[in-house]
């Protein structure tokens, strides 16, 4: 093993790499884990690091006041993709690629997915390095109130929900983002649930909890492997062959109306959107 060095960029001290840095350390990569929010180290580039993951937090992706390290963040991104660095963004990191390149991201119409969850890959995904040994309904573990509302121009999805769409894209040759999480443990979870206590009225959180903490070695079991995966993505990236659809906008977001209508009728070619499986709920009968 190489032993690459992957950026690893913590956005919020609520949620830590966890268990997903030892399975990329496993798999043959040199974390270099850098806690933003208590005043870790923001390279101005990626040159001096083989691939780049961008974790989750409680912050939207817009909420520079809050967190004034997020557009550089945003920056880093652009150039993973326009230099075909590999990237992975969870959950924020997931909105925050999407932003930066066009996409756009609001709150979700449908509610918060919390918890224990069940996504459902799409057509496209057959043919991707990542998600195409991946079940067809994997579980993951959800906590997020925004929702990627539309794919940057040329993104292609890979899996989505029934009360989110877009669960996971790739953008470009070399970048995902996926809106779960798959690094969390129990406690984690247990820890969002208590902080947003007060947001989440009428829910039954020790149940969510309870239900969160049961699948988390489904989790592992599943997403383990999808780490590897990426780990040798970063580790022989001329390798992988780039996706259908049109090539992403790697620099300025994509304005131009006949461009944008050409990549979204690239991406419905290329990821049909088969009905939708059923999932557990976890949410009360009366919740909006």
């Amino acid at each position: 093993m190489s032993g690459e060095r992957l950026l690893i960029l913590q956005l919020a001290a609520s949620d830590p790499p966890g268990r997903l840095a030892d399975w990329l350390a496993d798999a043959g990569l040199d974390p270099d884990i850098q806690d933003l929010s208590a005043g870790g180290a923001l390279p101005a580039h990626l040159t001096g690091h083989a691939g780049v993951l961008v974790l989750g937090g409680p912050m939207g992706a817009g909420d520079d006041q809050r967190a004034p390290y997020l557009p550089a963040v945003r920056g880093l991104l652009r150039e993973a993709v326009s230099r075909e660095v590999p990237a992975l963004g969870i959950c924020l990191g997931a909105q925050l690629l999407a932003v930066a390149h066009g996409g756009q991201v609001a709150r979700n119409p449908d509610g918060p997915e919390l918890g224990a969850q069940l996504i459902a890959k799409r057509s496209a995904a057959a043919t991707d390095p990542l998600f195409g040994p991946m079940p067809i309904t994997p579980d993951v573990i959800q906590w997020h109130y925004d929702a990627i509302t539309r794919l940057p121009p040329g993104a292609v999805q890979l899996a989505g929900s029934p009360t989110c769409e877009n669960q996971a894209f790739r953008l470009g040759r070399l970048a995902w983002g996926i809106q779960f999480h798959i690094e969390t443990t129990p406690d984690v979870v247990r820890a969002w649930a208590a902080a947003d206590a007060a947001e989440l009225t009428g829910y039954d959180l020790e149940r969510i909890v309870q239900r969160a903490a049961a699948v988390h070695d489904d989790v592992l079991e599943v997403w383990r492997p999808f780490a590897a995966a990426f780990a040798e993505v970063v580790r022989a990236p001329e390798q992988v062959a780039p996706p259908r659809g049109v090539r992403t906008s790697t620099a300025a977001p994509v304005t131009d109306p006949a461009a944008i209508r050409a990549a979204l009728a690239a991406e419905a070619a290329a990821a049909s959107r088969p009905g939708v499986l059923p999932m557990p709920g976890v949410r009360p009968p009366d919740d909006e």
